[in-house]
């Protein structure tokens, strides 16, 4: 299994609890780098300022963006990271509680992965956290870990 870490872009500190206590049950290794809005998101990606040594803040194996966040939504983080050469590869989850069909089908003409609702229960948070794993950690063959 790969262990660089997940970025996850969410605003809501409950919700990062719940994915952070779901990843942990689901037995995901990889450490859950957070960041609470989508500027933030892409400062970590582009590696700007804080998040320049990539020893410390190196790129995911996964992002994981909420649609709704402050200073750039999930979609314009998505849309910038298919517009940067050397990441646009990048396996993009959206991870939203959002189940409007206009707002997944942006987000798949946008280039994401995958359109996860955010699911209501612990145990369907652990099931959403074991299929993550199971599939995008461990069977996917992204294009960046062989860069």
């Amino acid at each position: 299994m790969n262990e660089n870490p997940i970025l996850y872009a969410e605003d809501e500190e409950d919700d990062v609890y719940f994915i952070r206590r779901a990843f942990e049950q689901a037995g995901i290794l990889n450490p859950l780098a957070v960041v609470p809005d989508g500027q933030r998101a892409i400062n970590y990606l582009a590696g700007n300022g804080h998040y320049a040594n990539r020893n410390v803040h190196p790129l995911p194996c996964l992002v994981i963006l909420d649609m709704k966040m402050p200073e750039k939504s999930g979609l314009e983080v998505l849309k910038w990271i298919r517009s940067q050469p050397a990441i646009c590869t990048l396996p993009v989850l959206m991870l939203t509680s959002s189940s409007h069909d206009a707002d997944m089908q942006r987000a798949y003409v946008q280039g994401a992965n995958g359109y996860l609702v955010k699911p209501g229960s612990p145990a369907d948070q652990v099931t959403m956290a074991k299929a993550i794993k199971d599939y995008w950690l461990m069977q996917n063959r992204s294009a960046m870990t062989h860069a």
